[in-house]
């Protein structure tokens, strides 16, 4: 039900023991959209294009052509713009997007959690998006036919769990306010590398959104262009033996990629992750996408006078 990475900025970490020794500097730059796949006997004296089309089902020969003309493809850390002949041990690193390496699920069937004539809650799966062309919106419309019916909020492609959708324009307007006063409680399931010392902990920060990048950068210290980000967790399981953790955590703002980057930046980056977190400890645990999970909204509508007060202190939270 669950999914979790590292993500932080370069100069916030310099002070954080490693405990994995790792090079937090190269992870940071090397995280934008990369993936890290080592050749094993199967693919030695064969050709790049014959490993990576194995390993990746959505990857097309343009796309492969050209991310050689762009020498977005390293091997051994060497960029090369060929077809090159690979062997056993090798390290390939991949800078492609998800989008392009993996085929889109189709959406067939999205549980609907709850549903009332104002709003509708589904259950996003992983690998699809809030929007877009195969999504939970398209789904919803088709589910609904010629009705109104728009999503409040977003969840990244990989991260799974509740989505609320507006059934009418009057709904959406309110619920978007909602959002924006915080009177929508969020809270998230993460499974995340290491055990934070602190039972609970709120977590303020500043958060930098690179467009170009497709990355959000975190610093302690306020900086122009970085925008106030809170979040608070709970432990809510302990595995000693894999040093690994539960999270109840509660989004207080709401910021692109805020918990996965809020939480590597204190050194706890949830499992899973290909953009924050350690593709190698990831790979130790066969974990491909992040295990967050948006599990619980709850209303707090007093005071309001609206269409949807009838909400007031209701709680809609996903099945354990």
């Amino acid at each position: 039900m669950f999914p979790p990475y590292i993500a932080t900025t370069v100069d916030s970490i310099s002070h954080r023991k490693n405990i994995y020794n790792i090079d937090f500097k190269k992870i940071l730059i090397y995280n934008k959209n990369m993936r890290i796949e080592k050749v094993n006997e199967k693919y030695n004296g064969k050709k790049l294009s014959h490993f990576l089309f194995d390993k990746f089902d959505g990857l097309t020969n343009n796309t492969f052509n050209k991310a050689l003309r762009k020498k977005d493809i390293r091997i051994n850390d060497v960029r090369v713009s060929e077809n090159k002949t690979i062997y056993e041990g090798d390290e390939v690193k991949i800078y492609i997007v998800d989008d392009l390496l993996y085929k889109k699920e189709k959406v067939s069937e999205i549980e609907v959690v709850y549903e009332d004539e104002n709003i509708v809650v589904f259950n996003k799966p992983a690998n699809i998006e809030v929007t877009g062309d195969n999504s939970v919106e398209k789904y919803a419309e088709n589910l609904y036919k010629n009705q109104f019916v728009k999503p409040c909020h977003r969840l990244d492609r990989n991260t799974t769990g509740l989505v609320l959708f507006a059934r009418n324009e009057d709904s959406l307007k309110i619920l978007l306010d909602m959002f924006k006063n915080q009177k929508i409680e969020k809270h998230y399931r993460c499974v995340v590398v290491g055990i934070p010392k602190e039972e609970h902990k709120v977590l303020e920060a500043y958060l930098f959104k690179d467009n170009k990048k497709s990355m959000v950068y975190i610093s302690d210290a306020p900086k122009t262009g970085y925008r106030k980000i809170v979040t608070s967790y709970k432990i809510v399981k302990k595995d000693y033996e894999n040093n690994l953790a539960t999270l109840d955590v509660e989004l207080h703002t709401g910021r692109t990629h805020q918990i996965r980057a809020h939480l590597a930046h204190i050194g706890h980056p949830i499992l899973g992750d290909g953009k924050y977190g350690i593709n190698n400890i990831n790979k130790k645990f066969k974990v491909q996408t992040q295990q967050l999970c948006s599990y619980s909204l709850k209303f707090k509508f007093e005071g309001e006078q609206n269409k949807l007060t009838y909400l007031n202190n209701k709680k809609i939270k996903m099945k354990d």
